[in-house]
């Protein structure tokens, strides 16, 4: 996907997870859009920032800057903790949406993913692809917050509500 993909992706999803996260429809639910709106566009921006330097679609889009940008809320919370969802976000866009894919496990592989559904970027089916795989995710949230829960134990739980309900 091309950089407008990427930021209507992180819009819908912020709009979205705002609705996930609070879905009373009042003034909380557009505060919460407003918190995650900014970390979550930054996030899906992030790692197009190797068309400056290094080898796209290689070196930010691979699983080693994933695991920093999880491991960032464990250590410093706040609303940075929405830049991973961006990030993670961008890489399915990439690996769903897109026909190239990329390259999860470099620097050790160069191998590049990506789904045979994806479009070229130039495509004029590329934003309803982008659209509807953001109504996807937006369902996976939506099943790790309300329906995964009833599954796990209350540890388990608690950790979910920490990673997504502290925003709410």
């Amino acid at each position: 996907m091309n950089k407008r993909g990427h930021v209507l992706n992180a819009v819908l999803l912020s709009i979205g997870l705002g609705y996930v996260l609070d879905p009373s429809g009042d003034v909380s639910t557009f505060a919460t859009i407003a918190e995650v709106f900014l970390p979550v566009v930054l996030g899906a921006l992030f790692p197009d920032v190797d068309t400056a330097f290094g080898k796209h679609r290689k070196t930010l889009h691979n699983l080693p800057v994933l695991l920093i940008f999880l491991a960032h809320p464990v250590y410093h919370g706040g609303n940075l903790q929405w830049v991973w969802l961006g990030v993670l976000t961008h890489y399915v866009l990439d690996i769903v949406g897109s026909k190239r894919g990329i390259a999860l496990f470099y620097p050790i592989s160069s191998t590049e993913y990506g789904f045979p559904t994806g479009v070229t970027t130039s495509s004029d089916r590329a934003e309803i692809v982008t659209v509807a795989i953001t109504i996807f995710e937006l369902a996976a949230v939506a099943a790790l917050v309300y329906v995964l829960p009833t599954y796990l134990p209350p540890g388990a739980t608690e950790l979910l509500t920490n990673a997504f309900g502290s925003v709410a």
